[in-house]
Parts: structure tokens; sequence; C-alpha cells
């Protein structure tokens, strides 16, 4: 299927429920929703934008645009007021074959826009997660195509995303809606008339931003859809990214991912150092920084602030404060020299099960956890091994801190066993 390469924006809307200012240009996670709309497009393949907007808002589009250096071409809406259909039918002349057409009030997840740009027509969704159904636009599909689209309908099977892939022949009926409304009509009665065939995607992170109240559902939607697809241990998925992602979706607009880094690493230290002073609040503590540690690469994606020095920095870091909570707990806590031993094997397994995986990535180029599937299912991972050592260190006795090092010893040290043996199976 050939790559869309032009996508056409419509924000000529002039934001009265946002008092009065273009919703564009509303940050979402710190950024622009023009601006993860034009850069998660650029992502997948689209070169050409053309934004239609009006008179009152086209500097302040042009001045964004130029200081993020987006390529954009300008079409004037001189009668805003008119329907959105009328906005479409301007771009007419700009665009050639196949194009995205989107609204700039929308907030797409990354996940979304690459699944919609492979499909045709209306992109619908029978199972909207983060809209207010009583004001989506609901859709009526027959025979795989638009029936009937509007706000009130009753029987619906689904809701518009408001994310288009059409091409030329959407211009035939936008001519037939002129002549007929003189300009002004709807978005909807264009893919009413044009009977547009509907793909389906269904539970996917999207919204559309009206009402300050859409602004804050934006942001848990982009926040609970940025979260890791693979690499989560058990403890992660059921407990700690439930609980980041409510922190992320308070932060976001407020601190950046690499504040948050450095905070969570001092948290971390911090942790460790406890552990010669009261062992129950450094569990404690080492659990908390286990929970936040996630929240700044829930930041990063959700903002489109992801770099390669971003991760690194956070995993070179966590190593450390590994590192440094096993070592100072077996000097605090343990005096013969077998355990000594014991808990340096500990040591030497945690820093392997990161490694063994990573390791891989520079290797072969691709994540473990995608190429086997399997290792995300085995016992050992940090999320887990931190929230063990917090359960052992609540109630501290000898035998509890001799009982932590033996199971983590042998936890770490036969899943990098097995994770060696599952990869030489899967390459060899």
């Amino acid at each position: 299927m050939p790559v869309v390469r032009e996508a056409v924006i419509l924000a000529a809307g002039l934001g009265t429920r946002m008092g009065g200012r273009p919703k564009g240009l509303l940050k979402v996670a710190g950024r622009e929703i023009l601006y993860r709309t034009i850069a998660i497009l650029q992502r997948n393949g689209v070169e050409r934008f053309i934004l239609v907007t009006n008179d009152r808002y086209a500097q302040l589009y042009r001045e964004f645009l130029e200081r993020h250096g987006f390529p954009a071409e300008f079409v004037i809406n001189p009668e805003p007021e008119k329907g959105n259909g009328h906005s479409l039918h301007l771009a007419r002349n700009y665009v050639s074959g196949k194009f995205v057409l989107v609204m700039s009030d929308h907030v797409y997840s990354e996940a979304f826009v690459e699944k919609a740009m492979s499909e045709n027509g209306l992109i619908a969704d029978r199972r909207p997660r983060w809209v207010d159904i009583k004001e989506a636009t609901k859709v009526k599909v027959r025979d795989g195509r638009v029936e009937r689209i509007g706000k009130n309908l009753k029987e619906w099977d689904a809701v518009d995303t408001g994310f288009f892939i059409l091409d030329g022949s959407i211009f035939e009926v936008t001519e037939e809606l002129e002549r007929e409304r003189s300009g002004d009509y709807s978005l909807s009665e264009v893919v009413e008339r044009a009977k547009l065939p509907v793909t389906f995607l269904d539970g996917l992170g999207w919204t559309d931003v009206d009402t300050p109240e859409d602004l804050k559902r934006a942001r848990k939607m982009l926040v609970k859809t940025a979260v890791k697809g693979t690499g989560d241990g058990f403890v992660s998925r059921h407990i700690n990214r439930k609980i980041s992602t409510e922190i992320s979706a308070l932060l976001m607009d407020r601190v950046t991912p690499s504040v948050m880094t450095v905070f969570t690493f001092a948290l971390g230290m911090v942790s460790a150092l406890l552990t010669l002073v009261s062992l129950p609040l450094a569990g404690i503590l080492y659990q908390l920084s286990s929970i936040l540690d996630g929240v700044d690469g829930e930041l990063a994606r959700a903002g489109l602030r992801t770099s390669k020095l971003g991760g690194y920095m956070d995993s070179i870091l966590d190593r450390y404060v590994d590192g440094a909570f096993l070592a100072l707990l077996a000097y605090s806590s343990l005096s013969e020299p077998l355990w000594y031993l014991i808990a340096l094997l500990t040591l030497l397994g945690s820093v392997m099960v990161s490694y063994s995986t990573e390791r891989f990535k520079a290797a072969f180029c691709s994540d473990a956890y995608s190429e086997v599937p399997v290792l995300g299912k085995l016992p050992g991972k940090r999320d887990e091994r931190i929230f063990l050592t917090m359960l052992f260190l609540l109630y501290p006795s000898p035998i509890s801190i001799k009982a932590l090092f033996s199971v983590l010893a042998i936890l770490t040290n036969l899943r990098v066993a097995l994770t060696l043996y599952l990869i030489a199976k899967k390459v060899s």
C-alpha cells in the first residue's frame, strides 16, 4: 500500500469554548496539539502539510510552525463561521492523490496514527475510552460505509475519531454542497453524502479537546497510552504503573523527564543510605523510587520527548541505585564471609538481568522482549526484586536478611541463565 504523503489539518475554528484561543496551540503533556499531530504524522511518512485556518489565527500558527521548522502551506478561510466542510473544500487545489484529514483539536496516540495510516476512509472507534459519548459524533454503518453521522443519533455503531484517509473524489461532494448551501455545511454532511468507507480502530488512544475538562482527559489519555508495551514485570503491570501514571498525569505540565530522572535517582540513593539507619524505611523508600522510576519514561513518551540519551542515563542510574542498596544492606546486616559471597552473587545477578537484554539489543538491533516474548513472563525483573526486598525488610531479622539475599541470588542468576538459553534457541 502506498505511503500517504500529504495531510490537511482543519484549524479554522474560533475556539469560543476555550476562551477564543486557537485550540491547535493548546498544550497537552507539554506539547501543543498541533505539534503532536504533525510530529507523529511525519514519523509515519507524511511530508507535506496544508493548514486551513482563519485570518485571526494565521500569524500565530505561522510563527509556531516556523519556530519548530515544520513544513506547511496555509489556506485562509475568510468565513470561519461557516461549517468545517467548507474549510475542507478550500484545500481542494493543494492536494493530489490520497491524503490524511485531521482536526487541529484532536489528540492522537502514536499507536493510533500508526495503524490508521494504513487504512481508508473514516476511522471509527466502537469502544471509545477517552471521549464524552454525549458530545461525540456517532456513526451508523451499513455495508462497511457511512449511512448516517451526527451527534444526536440514537442508534449508532461507532464514534467518529476525526481522522480520515481520503482522495480527490471527496471534493466532488464538497462542490455539490457548495452550490446547494453557499459554502455553509459541516464535514459530517460531506462524510454522509460521500458514503465514505469505514475502518474500525477500537479502544486506542485518541480524544478531542473542546473544553478545559477535555484537556485533563487528554493528559490522562496520553499518559495511560504511553506505558511501555514490553519489559515491565508483574509488579509494574499490576501495582507500580497504576500509581505512576496517576502521578505522571499530575506532573506532566510541571516537571520535565530529566528532572524526574534525577529526583528518582536521588530518592533511590537516600533509600540505600537508610539501610544504615532503618531497614523498614529503607525498603519502603526503595519501593517508592521503583514506582517513580516509571514516571520519567511516561512523561517523555507522552510529551514526545524520548531520546536515546535519556533511556541510557536512566538505565545507568538504576544500576547505581541497585548496587548501592544491596552493597549497603550487606554491609549493615551481614558479617560472615559466606554471606558476603552470596551478596556478591546477588549484586552480580541484579546487574546481569538488565545487561543480558540490553546486550541483545546492541548485538541484534532489536528488543529482546519483542523477539522472545516469554522473557516478559520470567520472574526476577527489577520491579519484582525491589518489591520483594521491601517485603523482607518490613520486619527485618538476621534470618530474613539472609533469606532475601539467598532468594535474590537464585532468582536473578537463574533468570540470566534462562535468558541466555532462550535467546540462543531463538537465534540459532
